[in-house]
């Protein structure tokens, strides 16, 4: 997967698909080739890591913690709908530290 060789991933887990009469809850593997076959085009890891980007889930899990969730669920906060997207999308340039990139942006 991190040198974008997910094709042959998919056909090695072709011999290994559940008959398609069992529950998908009871077909991880049928379950893990249609999730990767429907990805293809978000499977671009080895770009990801020249970039330096992170590749799996946990760094996003710990961000939605501490960037999102820590303001959202604030003790006595309340929010109006159309004001959520706008604050957490300052938070995420913030916390991806492209606070000045960002106020260029808008500027120009």
């Amino acid at each position: 997967m991190k040198n974008n060789d997910f094709l042959v991933v998919i056909k090695n887990l072709k011999p290994y698909l559940e008959a398609n009469e069992i529950d998908d809850n009871k077909a991880p593997v049928r379950a893990c080739h249609r999730y990767l076959s429907n990805r293809t085009d978000q499977l671009d890891y080895k770009n990801a890591i020249e970039k330096g980007l992170p590749i799996g889930s946990g760094e996003i899990e710990s961000a939605h913690r501490y960037v999102i969730q820590k303001r959202l669920k604030l003790s006595g906060a309340w929010w109006i709908a159309a004001n959520i997207e706008p604050m957490l999308t300052l938070r995420v340039v913030r916390a991806n530290d492209d606070w000045d990139k960002y106020w260029d942006a808008v500027a120009a």
